[in-house]
């Protein structure tokens, strides 16, 4: 796994400090800096974009990265490119046209329970575009196993540009409406750098010509952008349906508590940079062994850094609500720890996802997003109006549990691959015990000391016993070489 360490470990030190900084924004500066109405509206606004992101970009992204390494020829290659560029087109002109034609119709829709919402309806569909396109040139760069530099302009350059305008708004050099304005123009200069940086990665000769696969590449993209559309509805439709059924600032609340949890994915989202396109050429070539190999590394891998992280965050959550010092944004806290556990089943799943999508059984991912978009909707509707913002984290849990486990067993039925193991059932008694034990232990200091302490104390106990257990291989040589060396 040498490339895929030294680019993961990259990838996570990038994810980490992105986090950071949005840790930052979410927790203290959108908290108090921005009126909570427009925080729930900028999370509404870009969770509405990343759900039609999949649609506008036609699922190019993930085409690029199946079908790149299978053109043997430059000019097959660039002619391949080119028509990644060009078949977005075909729906966002037509998509475009129909928005502009039913505008105050969507717009008066979208806003039935929260008017503020109406005047920046429009924004949606620009800020998807500039998402897709950059995804597109994203993927440009993975295939040429170049992910550090995309990762680091879309979690780090987008933060540091919002963090700069959080802080002119507490000046009062912006006003919130311009706030909302200016994160447009960010995400768009976010996807003209990563133009640059692509053409630069591989500079095609742009000839608009076809590639002979064609009809195989529209049919994959097809399922792909539905599957996508409904992986990012699993996603972002809790976000996108909460101002439907409570009030704006709900969002913001829930918004934070997302925020929170989702940092123990940052693992998977950093492998996942550079094992997609891994795996896509190990199913081209049909080197199973190799795909199974990293399936189970990748999966006990992103398990042990994730447990780490779903003890540090819910063993300290109250003491970080104390931190923010919001009252109102303490009905959160349930968030953190059912959407952890989400996470944690995200995790097992290691590459799974990216199996099903590069294999021949591509379709059936096409069903499963669908059928997790369906039930998650439906769920939503259901749990939000019984129990408020908790209801929509729990309607994630259930869905992403279900299909989870899913997945796994068509991969070990069809492929005969299987991510677990017994050290797999080892750390989860770790994780399980841990949790439970030190969740008596409160000191009672100032917050802030108590989190470092506690974090301190878990984290050592918790790496000892994984290194001792000899949980993962590529962990305890880490350890070995940096920490832990007994």
């Amino acid at each position: 796994m040498g490339i895929v360490l030294k680019q993961s470990f990259k990838n996570t030190l990038i994810l980490f400090l992105g986090f950071a900084i949005g840790a930052v924004n979410v927790l203290f500066l959108y908290t108090h800096f921005l009126q909570e109405d427009y925080f729930g509206l900028v999370t509404f606004l870009l969770s509405s974009a990343n759900i039609l992101l999949p649609l506008v970009a036609l699922g190019m992204q993930h085409t690029i990265i199946k079908f790149f390494s299978s053109y043997k020829t430059k000019l097959d290659q660039d002619s391949f490119l080119t028509s990644t560029l060009l078949l977005p087109l075909l729906v966002i002109i037509p998509l475009g046209i129909v928005g502009v034609y039913f505008y105050e119709s969507i717009a008066t829709w979208l806003s039935s329970e929260n008017i503020l919402i109406k005047k920046y309806t429009f924004l949606i569909f620009i800020i998807a575009v500039f998402m897709g396109y950059f995804e597109v040139f994203y993927a440009w760069t993975k295939v040429q196993f170049k992910s550090v530099f995309g990762n680091f302009i879309k979690e780090i350059f987008a933060r540091v540009c919002v963090t700069i305008l959080l802080f002119s708004v507490y000046f009062n050099w912006l006003t919130n409406q311009q706030f909302i304005y200016a994160i447009v123009v960010v995400y768009g200069i976010r996807t003209l750098i990563m133009l640059v940086f692509a053409l630069m990665v591989y500079k095609p000769s742009f000839h608009f010509k076809f590639p002979t696969n064609l009809k195989e590449i529209i049919s994959f993209s097809i399922y792909i952008l539905v599957a996508g559309s409904a992986a990012g509805i699993l996603l972002e439709i809790d976000k996108f349906m909460i101002p439907q059924m409570e009030q704006i600032a709900q969002v913001a609340y829930y918004a934070v508590g997302i925020y929170i949890a989702s940092v123990i994915a940052i693992p998977t989202r950093a492998m996942q940079q550079i094992t997609t396109p891994i795996i896509a050429k190990g199913m081209n070539e049909n080197r199973m062994d190799e795909i199974s190999n990293l399936y189970k590394q990748s999966s006990i891998n992103l398990l042990v850094v994730g447990g780490l992280f779903f003890l540090l965050i819910n063993l300290n959550i109250n003491e970080l609500y104390q931190l923010i010092d919001k009252p109102q944004f303490n009905k959160g806290i349930w968030v953190v720890l059912i959407i952890s556990f989400a996470k944690l089943m995200e995790l097992a799943l290691g590459t799974g996802n990216a199996i099903l999508v590069n294999s021949k059984f591509y379709k059936l991912f096409f069903y499963i997003s669908l059928a997790m978009a369906l039930s998650v909707i439906l769920l939503n509707h259901w749990l939000i109006a019984v129990m408020g913002i908790n209801g929509a984290a729990l309607a994630t849990l259930i869905v992403v549990v279900i299909y989870g486990v899913i997945k796994i067993m068509f991969i070990k039925t069809k492929l005969n691959l299987q991510p677990f193991t017994i050290k797999t059932i080892k750390l989860i008694l770790v994780i399980a015990i841990l949790y439970i034990g030190f969740s008596y232990l409160n000191f009672n200091f100032n917050p802030l000391l108590t989190i470092i302490l506690k974090s301190l104390i878990i984290a050592l106990l918790y790496l000892i016993i994984i290194k001792k257990l000899k949980i993962s291989n590529d962990i305890s040589e880490l350890l070995s070489k940096y920490l832990i060396r007994k």
